[in-house]
């Protein structure tokens, strides 16, 4: 068993409040990419509410960000969630629903195996990403260190 797991957050700032009809693409997709990150290999833990996801949350002063937050054991099994299932067919229509982001919405970083990061820390996380760059620490899948 690996001593460590990859933590993510992402954000996203949505066209229209997730209850308004340009939203509703994603919103009505919500349950079932949620059921499929679940189960998927590698899948450790995400964020939610009693309403089985991370909507209600607001961690940023915009009320329009949603946030993501999960674990995966692997880097590869968070990536193959990402961009090898139906998850990809959300980030092939994010315009249709999300506005661009100034500077990095994404963040990737190691977490102790058991340990469940906060929205705290996954913020933290992200604006030392967007602050000081990719590092050994916080980075991005495209700055994966070696």
């Amino acid at each position: 068993m690996p001593d460590r797991h990859i933590a993510q957050i992402n954000i996203a700032r949505m066209r229209a409040p997730l209850d308004d009809a340009v939203m509703h693409g994603f919103a009505s997709r919500l349950d079932e990419i949620n059921a499929l990150a679940d189960r998927s290999t590698g899948f450790v833990w995400r964020l939610q509410t009693d309403d089985g996801d991370a909507t209600a949350l607001r961690i940023f002063e915009d009320p329009l960000i949603l946030v993501n937050l999960s674990v995966w054991e692997t880097i590869e099994a968070l990536r193959e969630f990402v961009y090898g299932s139906m998850h990809r067919e959300l980030i092939l229509g994010r315009k249709n629903w999300f506005l661009p982001m100034d500077g990095p919405h994404l963040v990737l970083w190691w977490v102790p195996h058991g340990h469940l990061p906060d929205v705290d820390e996954a913020r933290t996380a992200l604006e030392r990403l967007r602050e000081e760059g990719p590092s050994t620490e916080v980075f991005s899948f495209g700055s994966i260190p070696k």
